[in-house]
């Protein structure tokens, strides 16, 4: 099984988009997926499911005590499962500032339904999280293996990647989770421009052979799937966005 985490404190760069179609793009590929919105916006629940009245939610799960099982929704795909976020995610961050194991509740809670359910449940795990770097954050990057960094491609692309890493070596010390690591960099909103194409010659002088080989290139198909609850693969199978994606989850697939 595979815990991958979409995180980037800077906003607007396609973080949840790339979430929501990887995990839709994997399970279209046959895979088991549990797409996890540790984001209070609620934005991949919304792309996933549309709007819905929810029982529980994410807010449950690290505040209330319930278990995955308790929270976890069926999506339109039968391989695919969410735990949606709500609203009152925003106050998780106060209400448990003090509590003990507050940063690793999330990590308990997979490991408890593992456990129970049997560690093949799911073959991916997919967690988006919020774009800081604050308790919620930290906990889904202690309950991952992976990381997934969509950066835009614009001038201010690499702003903030030096404090994610900064985050990432601290979890990996201080929450016993060494195995934490940089699985891929993904370049986003992509256009045939000169500071495009720098953006991707930086990504790739600073990480190498992490950076996806595939960009993802801006293409308003996306967000109209995403407005109407789908993956883009269903609403616009031939669109730019849906090539794009298509060749990320291939290179995810590859890297098993």
């Amino acid at each position: 099984m595979r815990k991958i985490v979409l995180a980037n404190q800077k906003g607007g760069v396609a973080k949840t988009t790339t979430a929501v179609n990887l995990a839709f793009g994997l399970a279209m590929q046959g895979k088991r997926v549990l797409l996890i919105d540790m984001d209070p916006q609620s934005n991949a629940s919304f792309a996933t499911i549309g709007v819905q009245e929810l029982k529980k939610s994410t807010y449950d799960l690290l505040i209330n005590d319930a278990s995955v099982k308790d929270v976890v929704v069926e999506t339109k795909h039968k391989n695919l499962h969410l735990i949606p976020s709500h609203i009152n995610l925003a106050g998780a961050e106060v209400e448990l500032a003090n509590a003990v194991g507050c940063q690793h509740i999330l990590r308990t809670k997979l490991a408890e339904h593992f456990e129970t359910h049997g560690a093949d449940s799911y073959q991916y795990v997919i967690i988006d999280a919020p774009p800081s770097l604050g308790f919620l954050t930290i906990n889904s990057l202690a309950a991952a293996e992976e990381i997934i960094i969509p950066v835009s491609a614009s001038v201010f692309a690499l702003n903030g990647i030096t404090m994610l890493d900064t985050t990432i070596n601290k979890v990996r010390r201080r929450l016993n989770n060494p195995n934490l690591r940089i699985s891929g960099v993904l370049c986003t909103m992509y256009e045939d421009t000169n500071i495009a194409k720098d953006v991707v010659a930086q990504l790739r002088s600073r990480f190498g052979d992490v950076v996806f080989k595939n960009v993802i290139r801006k293409n308003v198909k996306v967000e109209e799937a995403h407005s109407r609850a789908e993956s883009i693969f269903t609403y616009a199978s031939d669109s730019t966005g849906a090539i794009s994606y298509t060749a990320l989850v291939q290179e995810v697939l590859d890297r098993e």
